[in-house]
This record gives C-alpha cells, structure tokens and sequence, in this order.
C-alpha cells in the first residue's frame, strides 16, 4: 500500500497557464518519478496592428501564433525547483500576414530607390512571414518552479527560459496592382510587371530575411502560475486498492 503523502509515478497532475513569446500559454504536467515530470503546452495568439507607416507603405499587419509541443522537465535537485527541459514542438504554424498600400500620388521607397504611385492607380501588395520551417522543432529551456512541487503544497509560479529550433523564417512579399510614374506623374507602368520594381523589392526582401535569420533559433521566455492535484488516475487506483 502506498502511504498519504507518496510521490507514485503519475500519481500527481497540475494545470497551469500563462504568457510567453509564443502567446497566452496553456500547460499540464504530470510526475514520472522524483526527478522528472511530462510536460505538455499550448500557445496560441492573434494580435492585429493597422496603419502602420514605414518607406511610403501604409500596412495592416496580422500576427498568428499557434502552437503545442511536449517536454520532459528534469530536476537535478527536486527540493530546489531547478530544471533542465528537452522537448519538441509538434505543432506549430506561428506566423504574419500583412497588406501593402501606397496612396495615389505619394512616393515609397525599395531598397534605397524612390518610387511615385500613380494618382489614379494606388499601389497594393501583400506580404506573409512563416516561424515554422522545420517541423516538428527540438527545444530546449531551462527554468524554476516546479509545477508539482515535492514538498507540501499545490501552487507554483514556473519559469522558464530557452529556445525552439525552429528553422530559417519564410518571407513572400509582393506588389500586385497599381502603377508607378515619374516624378511629373507622367509615364505611368503596372507596378507587377516593372523589370525594376520588382528587381529591388526581390532585393529588399532579401534584407529582410537576412535581418530575421537570428529567429531561427526562436526565443523561449514563459512565466505564469499552476496547480497540482491528485490525479483521478492514482486516485481510483488506491480506492480499488483500499488504500486511500
């Protein structure tokens, strides 16, 4: 018979929640056995940002964040709360899309060139950021807080640091309708099928691919607060065992 205040493998559950760089973060743990736990999280996140304004663009931008992933969090001194957390993210379609527009009649600029959009014809485009080339993606943090704590006592306050491998970030970016003229607004051509237009936005999209290549390596940051429990699992064993 196992005694009252016994750690069994899987005998303790916990629910937690919080937020991190991927978004508001759902988590549930269970123990394994005194120094690890299983681990499973959620992220999800949309945020909406319009009338941004940068080179003569204006852009409404969307964020999508959306993920799950599972890890194994290893505590060298259980006591302590410190851990080590080899994981994979399983799941994950974190991202941007945006939309492009230049007001009839004004200037915007691509790779250190300046254009002019034409007063009847208002340049439009659209652009897309993936977070998630490689996928499934291995992880790693380290962090404090136990969420089943191995002393008495049900809440915690977990926290984490570390990073995803997430693979180099994906952008497309394109100008697909409207025309460019000359300073004059004179000599109008389709902004799509302009030899140069799209020359130097194929080169300032490589500028900015090149400027997030550091993401591939994605930050993890996470804080929040859980709450551990018997598990019904363990529970109904030790009813059918007498021994609760």
């Amino acid at each position: 018979r196992g005694s009252k205040g016994s750690m069994g493998p899987l005998s303790h559950f916990a629910l937690g929640g919080g937020i991190s760089t991927m978004g508001i973060n759902l988590q549930a743990a269970t123990n394994l056995n005194r120094y690890m736990n299983l681990r499973g999280s959620g992220n999800y996140l949309n945020y909406t940002a319009n009338n941004i304004t940068t080179s003569g663009f204006t852009i409404d931008a969307k964020l999508n964040l959306a993920s799950a992933g599972a890890s194994v969090d290893f505590y060298p001194f259980p006591r302590l709360g410190f851990r080590l957390s080899p994981g994979v993210l399983f799941y994950n379609k974190n991202g941007a899309s945006a939309t492009f527009a230049v007001a009839g009649g004004t200037s915007f600029t691509l790779n250190n060139t300046t254009y002019y959009a034409s007063a009847t014809s208002p340049v439009l485009g659209s652009g897309s950021l993936g977070l998630h080339s490689q996928n499934p993606a291995f992880t790693i943090t380290t962090g404090w807080g136990n969420m089943i704590p191995r002393r008495r006592g049900h809440l915690s306050f977990p926290f984490e640091i570390g990073v995803g491998f997430i693979g180099a970030p994906t952008l497309n970016i394109a100008l697909t309708s409207g025309q460019i003229c000359d300073a004059q607004g004179q000599n109008c051509v389709a902004v799509a099928t302009d030899p140069s237009v799209q020359q130097n936005l194929a080169t300032q999209v490589a500028k900015y691919t090149n400027d997030l290549n550091p993401l591939k390596t994605y930050p993890i940051v996470s804080g929040g607060v859980a709450y551990s429990f018997r598990s019904l699992v363990y529970l109904a064993t030790c009813v059918a065992r007498f021994c609760c």
